[in-house]
Parts: C-alpha cells; sequence; structure tokens
C-alpha cells in the first residue's frame, strides 16, 4: 500500500484511533467529502462513543478498547472504499441583516476592495458555502468558499466582544460567531440564526458536510 496515497490510521490513546489525510495531494474538498462519507460509515457501526472530523483528519472514540486493532486496519480498508459522494449534508438558509450596526465593518471591507457595499452583500450572499468542520468555539462553522475579492486580513485589534450571531470575514474565511466572545474578524451583519443548543442533539444544528447560504434580510423585505 503507498502511503502517500492513502491516509493513515494511528492509534492515538487507549480507546482512540486518528486518521491523518492531511498529506495526501488530492484536492482538499474532496479528501474532506470522503472524511465526512467515512463519519457517516462510522456512526452506522455503533462501535464508536465520539467521532470528531477536523480539516482533512478524524478523530474516533471506541466503545470498547480491546477493538484497537481491529478498527485500525477496518478504517484504512474503508478509506480505499468510501465514496465521497456518498455523504448528503443538510442545507442552511441564513437569514442576515447587513451593515449598520449591524455589520460595522462592512464599509472598510468594502473600501478595501474598491467595491460598493451592495457589492459586498451581493458577492458573500450569492455563494452556497460548505461546512468543513467545527472549531474556535461550539458551534462554530468553518466554511469553504468564500470568493477571493473578499478576503479581507484580519483586524489588526481584535476586538473583546464580538456579539453572538455576528457574520464576519478574516483573511479567506467567513462565519458566524455562535457566542458572545472575542474576535479578529470583521463584522459584517448579524443573524438570529441559532447555531448551537446544548440541550439539543447534536447540540450543534450545522454539522461538517451541511452547506449554507447567507440570505440578505434586506432584499427580502
Amino acid at each position: 500500500m503507498d502511503l502517500k496515497k492513502t491516509a493513515s490510521v494511528e492509534i492515538l490513546s487507549s480507546n482512540s484511533l486518528f486518521l491523518d489525510a492531511t498529506h495526501l495531494t488530492e484536492d482538499t474538498l474532496t479528501t474532506q467529502k470522503k472524511i465526512w462519507a467515512l463519519v457517516t460509515k462510522c456512526k452506522a457501526s455503533n462501535a464508536f462513543i465520539d467521532i470528531v472530523p477536523a480539516m482533512n483528519s478524524l478523530c474516533m472514540y471506541l466503545h470498547n478498547s480491546n477493538e484497537l486493532e481491529h478498527w485500525q486496519n477496518e478504517l484504512t480498508n474503508w478509506w480505499q472504499d468510501v465514496d465521497e459522494l456518498k455523504h448528503q449534508g443538510t442545507h442552511h438558509n441564513i437569514i442576515t441583516h447587513y451593515g449598520g450596526n449591524y455589520g460595522p465593518d462592512l464599509d472598510f471591507v468594502a473600501k478595501s476592495h474598491d467595491l460598493t457595499t451592495d457589492e459586498v452583500i451581493q458577492l458573500h450572499s450569492n455563494t452556497q458555502y460548505q461546512v468543513l468542520f467545527l472549531g474556535f468555539q461550539p458551534g462554530f462553522v468553518y466554511l469553504h468558499g468564500l470568493t477571493e475579492q473578499l478576503h479581507t486580513p484580519r483586524r489588526n485589534t481584535p476586538r473583546t466582544k464580538v456579539p453572538k450571531g455576528s457574520v464576519a470575514i478574516g483573511a479567506e474565511q467567513t462565519g458566524i460567531y455562535p457566542a458572545d466572545s472575542p474576535g479578529g474578524w470583521h463584522i459584517i451583519g448579524h443573524t438570529d440564526f441559532n447555531l448551537f443548543n446544548h440541550l439539543s442533539e447534536p447540540p450543534s444544528v450545522i454539522q461538517p458536510g451541511d452547506t449554507l447560504t447567507f440570505v440578505s434580510a434586506e432584499a427580502l423585505s
């Protein structure tokens, strides 16, 4: 087996395994889609306490620690056969208020790219984003698909408090703050969509492999 062409599966602890696909040369999104399809297959096995996808990697926690070597081999074989098209995520429309008090950095982003604020809104909301993984804080989604025209370096001075629901741009990423927190991204809008509820199952409404579109509330009115 050519290890340069397949993911590696290593024993991480007494009951966990780590699948690493970061070294693969195929398209990053294709690799990520294979991981999501593998997550679906792993969940169906009922062998795992928790399954945590990250960027081109996956951590899995087993119910039975005696099955570590079995699943190390099994997952290596599954990776060879898994079809990245098998995973079907959920699509979410995120109603977003842009600019003004909702998006205090919208003007800055527009001027940085010689665009009007309406053009920024159109570019930002005319894209279907792919949810790569969750991180930073509970419910925070890392998205793929922000047009290069809107790539904007993070703020020189981060805010000590970014309000829950803020829609923001930071470098090549855009995202939504699921809770009040410090942050250095440029806030261009706000949504009332609740990304995280610890009483729900799963607690994160949006999951890796889902898609979303930002919908301008002003365009709907």
